[in-house]
């Protein structure tokens, strides 16, 4: 099954809301601070977390601005995957989706470690990314915004 198809039709899924650009600003806020929270802490796991939500509300801010709305982390990167290669590199894309597993790996399990290489990427990227989906949000206009909604539409009845 399509995962975009899968994710609309969980609970939690994705599913369309009313744009919002002071939501965006709320979520840009969250991550300015996961990113304040990771440059300030000096344990690994919790560096990981911080990085990888620095990430995940950059990019649902510019979903929320949307006004697409989902809170399952991996269906908001398959979104992104889909309908934000315009703005997003593949690059961009698979770093996020990397650091989700990272940021699984080091709060969920003790036995699974997180390679040095990716730690070190998300911290170093994680400025950057936040700075990209900011960028986004000022490139957004209202017609880009309802062409991408439509697209999505049709992608959930099999068309796009």
């Amino acid at each position: 099954m399509d995962k975009l198809k899968w994710c609309a039709g969980k609970k939690e899924g994705l599913r369309l809301i009313e744009p919002s650009s002071n939501l965006a600003e709320a979520y840009t806020k969250k991550a300015e601070e996961a990113l304040e929270s990771m440059r300030v802490n000096v344990i690994k796991d919790w560096k990981i977390s911080t990085a990888y939500y620095t990430l995940y509300f950059s990019l649902y801010s510019v979903l929320i601005k949307m006004g697409i709305k989902c809170e399952i982390h991996s269906c908001t990167i398959a979104f992104a995957k889909r309908f934000l290669r315009e703005f997003l590199s593949e690059e961009d894309l698979d770093f996020t989706e990397d650091s989700l597993r990272a940021r699984i790996d080091s709060q969920y399990y003790i036995d699974r470690t997180v390679p040095d290489e990716q730690y070190l990427k998300m911290v170093r990227n994680a400025p950057e990314f936040l700075i990209k989906c900011k960028s986004i949000l000022i490139k957004l206009n209202e017609k880009k915004i309802n062409e991408i909604r439509k697209e999505f539409q049709k992608a959930l009845i099999g068309q796009g």
